[in-house]
């Protein structure tokens, strides 16, 4: 009976019913479209930082462990010193640039050699490796997204760029240009930001990493399994603050759609919770009934912010085919909990106003 009584209320008012429920929605999405797509990029820079094959990252003295934000203090010659170092098969120098032009991303000056004996070697889509210091590999989302083909020129960095190959995706960055050209165009000759280390058997990372720090003192050795724990919202300065402010934006939002719909419902049913009053309903039953049919707006709009946000990623993947947006199911259990907690929360001032209510004065409200 109360279950039909307020589903009957609820679809009595299908416009404010309909408004609660986006509310919810918006709310809903917001937090796992905001949530994931902060943990989407730093989770794919660090799947990429992995997929390059290292066991060993070598970063300068004081660096930051997020790839790219520093430039370029390191001698090359370092590279060579390392691969003296027993159990050491292979280092890769890496200059990075942080390129915003258009879009926040990495550009890697790889030597090709040496890059390959760390990594496996590229698999090319088409094309193949570079021919000359003004060739340029992408990556095959980078040219999905941009309608990039092999001999297309493309400008970067001020700089016209022959693109010699499509490359899967995976490894570091989604564009490569030899180490030496990228020296030049940074003002970074003999120079790299990175030195990815392989060694001859993974068992063989720690100690390896031991005679590293004894041979560099003051530089910053990195275990890949060392880096991918770092690489967590939690250790990117500011982006914890950011979510969280976001989240609270959203939980507002949902909170206070919610209590206007529940205070203005009241309003227009004070002669009806008088007559249910008058037939003996108690406080607890009138608090209740708000509540569950908070509860009840809620759901439909957990439902459909679901809904929403996984469309709302296909959308954004197809417009920006290189912006990951991951949907975990963590996170789709917190967005319900805080959208029922923020509902509930701004519908418990309405029912308790209901529940107070005269039975006499209710009755003679117009």
């Amino acid at each position: 009976m109360v279950n039909k009584l307020i589903v009957s209320n609820v679809l009595h008012r299908p416009i404010r019913t309909a408004v609660s429920v986006l509310a919810v929605a918006i709310e809903v999405g917001m937090v796992l479209l905001v949530v994931g797509l902060c943990h989407g990029m730093v989770n794919d820079s660090a799947r990429r930082v992995e997929g390059v094959g290292a066991d060993i990252l070598v970063r300068p003295p004081g660096s930051s462990f997020f790839i790219g934000m520093s430039e370029a203090p390191m001698p090359i010659k370092i590279g060579d010193r390392l691969a003296e170092l027993p159990r050491v098969l292979a280092v890769a120098p890496a200059l990075i640039h942080v390129n915003s032009v258009r879009s926040l991303d990495l550009i890697y000056g790889i030597d090709l050699a040496s890059f390959d004996r760390v990594s496996g070697g590229f698999v090319y889509h088409s094309g193949g490796p570079f021919q000359g210091p003004n060739d340029i590999l992408v990556d095959d989302i980078y040219a999905y997204a941009n309608h990039s083909k092999v001999g297309q020129t493309i400008n970067l960095l001020n700089h016209d760029f022959r693109i010699c190959g499509i490359v899967e995706h995976g490894k570091g960055s989604r564009r490569f240009i030899p180490l030496t050209t990228l020296q030049d165009l940074m003002g970074a000759q003999d120079k790299a930001t990175t030195f990815f280390v392989k060694c001859t058997d993974p068992a063989y990372t720690e100690q390896t990493a031991d005679a590293i720090r004894t041979l560099l003192p003051t530089y910053q050795i990195l275990p890949i399994t060392e880096y991918m724990a770092l690489m967590t919202s939690n250790n990117i300065p500011g982006l914890n603050y950011f979510i969280t402010v976001m989240i609270g934006l959203a939980v507002g939002i949902g909170f206070l759609v919610i209590f206007l719909s529940m205070y203005t419902t009241i309003t227009e049913r004070t002669r009806e919770i008088g007559i249910l009053k008058s037939l003996g309903a108690s406080k607890t039953y009138i608090i209740s009934v708000i509540l569950r049919e908070a509860s009840l707006l809620t759901a439909a709009g957990i439902i459909s912010g679901f809904v929403g946000s996984i469309i709302m990623r296909r959308a954004l993947i197809g417009i920006f085919p290189t912006l990951p947006v991951e949907l975990t199911w963590d996170w789709r259990f917190y967005a319900a909990c805080l959208a029922l907690l923020g509902s509930l929360v701004g519908a418990f001032y309405p029912a308790l106003r209901a529940a107070s209510l005269d039975p006499v004065d209710a009755l003679a409200y117009e």
